[in-house]
């Protein structure tokens, strides 16, 4: 079995040559940044709605446990 580098190696290539400034070479990986952004941050949204729903029940719990005056 092939060992897996334990390294990642990130090639950097220079813009082509139809791309006229540096602001449109760059364009592809601002849109990846965004997505990738956007992606995390629906995932935070959904761990913190995950979070207030769990503690909503254990507060609906521990009312109905508690014994009537």
């Amino acid at each position: 079995m092939a060992r897996k580098p334990d390294t990642i190696r990130i090639e950097v290539l220079a813009p082509t040559e139809a791309a006229e400034t540096a602001e449109d070479a760059f364009r592809p990986s601002d849109n990846a940044i965004r997505l990738l952004a956007r992606l995390i941050g629906r995932q935070m949204a959904r761990e913190q709605f995950e979070r207030a729903r769990a503690l909503d029940r254990k507060q609906a719990r521990q009312n109905r446990s508690r014994p009537m005056r």
